[in-house]
């Protein structure tokens, strides 16, 4: 999924959030599915990040 996709669910998953905790009924559904959408979208901005333990092998790799 491309980057773009990734911050678009995020923005989408969070106001869904919102959305559903800010009426006076909450709407457990809705709120469930906004978090998994914002999940969804963190998930794949996270996957592409390479982890600490990576960047110091090839950084000793390269001296």
């Amino acid at each position: 999924m491309s980057k773009t996709i990734s911050y678009f669910l995020i923005v989408i998953g969070g106001l869904v959030a919102i959305y559903a905790q800010a009426k006076a009924e909450q709407n457990q559904l809705i709120l469930i599915a906004g978090i998994v959408i914002l999940m969804l979208g963190i998930y794949n901005i996270s996957r592409n990040i390479p982890s600490k333990a990576d960047q110091e092998d090839e950084h000793e790799n390269n001296l």
